[in-house]
Parts: structure tokens; C-alpha cells; sequence
């Protein structure tokens, strides 16, 4: 059985690594190359570098950025925010990532998600969809969480993976920085559809939450103010998830 990822989630923000609640209330949590670096030492399977403005003030990744924090880690290294063409996912994978991720622009173009796969192929490729309970259904969200688009993210994440998806990275901002544990319901809906991995992510607080998630079938769990903020250490939560019989990489 492949062991579970632990993933750390650095969002950017004018160069910063920031973190909010539920996608608002933003504060500085730190220099993203220096966390990087401190969560591959403490044990960290993956880093995911998010620009979270980009999309919405419509420009490109923060390249130089990119290049930075990739010339200082080994770990695998995915990147994404703002990103609308198959030509930026190649710089971005020359700039030193390891994989990237598209949001906003396979909403509003779906077959962009085709052209990449092709291109960078699918297991470089990861599909983020942010999604909100909204009475009936979770709907996708774009643009860093400020448009809601209308669409069933269940039904989003079928059409993801057979458009050429290699991983989706689901975000549910109901729970995204509350620290009081993932959405299992929407994870849990949404392994049941797909056969490719799961990134869980919003809501880590404590490593019980990362042992839950995993339970309902999320293959990765993504996390980012359990570390930022000193709460938990990588290793500490990863030796939590081996005592529970979670198989992880110590």
C-alpha cells in the first residue's frame, strides 16, 4: 500500500506565506523559502506553493518566487495560482516545480485540462477545486474564492479526472482555516467518484484531523496553520499517524 502524503501549504501573498479563515481575514505567517526549507528537515512529503492573488488580479505566478524555494528543496514541489496556459505550467516546471496546479482557468476552459495533460502530463498535472456548501449541493468556487461558478464540485471532479487530471486538490472553504478538522463528507463524496488521488485540504488542527481524512480515503492531507504557527511539528503529527497504523514516511 502506498503511504499517505502530508503535504504543506504555502500561500503567497506579496511575497509572503499568509493564511486565512475560510479564505478571508488573511495574516503573514512567514518567508516561504525559510518554511519551506524547516518543513522538508521536520519530515514533509510535499510542499504546495499557492499565489492566492493572482488569478484574481488576472496575472502571472510569482516566477522568481518559484525559483527560489525550489533551488532550496528535494521534496516534491507543486505550484499553482493564476495559471491560464499550458506554455506558463512548462516555465513553471523549468522554474524547478514539480507539478502544477490549475483552478480558475480549467473552470473556464475544461479543455485546457486535456491540452496540459498532453503536454505536461498527467501525472505532473492537479486539478484544485474550492468548494462551498451551499444549501444543496458543495459548488465550485474561482478566483481564489470570491465567484462561486454554479457547479457541482462532485460532479467536477468526474469530469476533471477523465479530462486528463492526475490528482485533484479539494479545498473545502466551510472548513479551510477553522482548524476543527476537514470536511469528511465532501472528501468522502468525492474519493467515491474518482480513482485518482485525493489532496484534502482546510480545517487541519490537530493530527487527529490527518488520521480522519484519511480514513474516508484521501490519499494526501494538506495542511498549513498546524505548522505555521508552531502547534505541530511534521514529525510530530506523522509519528501520531504511524501509532494509529497510518502508513506514512518517517
Amino acid at each position: 500500500m502506498l503511504a499517505k502524503r502530508v503535504i504543506a501549504a504555502l500561500d503567497i501573498k506579496g511575497g509572503r506565506v499568509v493564511k486565512g479563515i475560510k479564505f478571508e481575514n488573511i495574516r503573514d505567517a512567514g518567508d516561504p523559502v525559510e518554511l519551506a526549507k524547516r518543513y522538508e528537515e521536520e519530515g514533509i512529503d510535499e510542499v504546495v506553493f499557492l499565489d492566492i492573488t493572482a488569478s484574481h488580479e488576472r496575472r502571472k505566478i510569482l516566477f522568481e518566487l518559484v525559483k527560489k524555494v525550489a533551488a532550496e528543496i528535494y521534496v516534491p514541489f507543486t505550484v499553482g495560482g493564476g495559471i491560464r496556459e499550458v506554455d506558463e505550467m512548462v516555465e513553471i516546471i523549468k522554474a524547478g516545480a514539480d507539478k502544477v496546479f490549475v483552478n480558475t482557468a480549467a473552470v473556464e476552459n475544461p479543455h485546457l485540462i486535456l491540452e496540459a495533460s498532453k503536454v505536461v502530463g498527467s501525472a505532473n498535472l492537479v486539478v484544485a477545486i474550492d468548494a462551498k456548501w451551499n444549501g444543496a449541493y458543495w459548488e465550485v468556487y474561482t478566483h481564489g474564492g470570491k465567484n462561486p461558478r454554479g457547479i457541482d464540485a462532485v460532479e467536477w471532479a468526474v469530469k476533471v479526472e477523465k479530462l486528463g487530471a492526475g490528482e485533484i486538490l479539494l479545498t473545502s472553504m466551510d472548513t479551510d482555516g477553522t482548524q476543527g478538522g476537514y470536511d469528511l463528507k465532501l472528501t468522502a463524496e468525492v474519493v467515491k467518484v474518482v480513482n485518482i488521488p485525493v489532496i484534502a485540504s482546510g480545517g487541519a488542527g490537530h493530527p487527529v484531523h490527518l488520521y480522519e481524512v484519511f480514513k474516508v480515503g484521501a490519499e494526501a492531507a494538506l495542511a498549513a496553520s498546524i505548522f505555521h504557527y508552531g502547534r505541530y511539528t511534521v514529525k510530530e503529527v506523522k509519528k501520531y499517524l504511524k501509532r494509529r497504523g497510518v502508513n506514512v514516511r518517517l
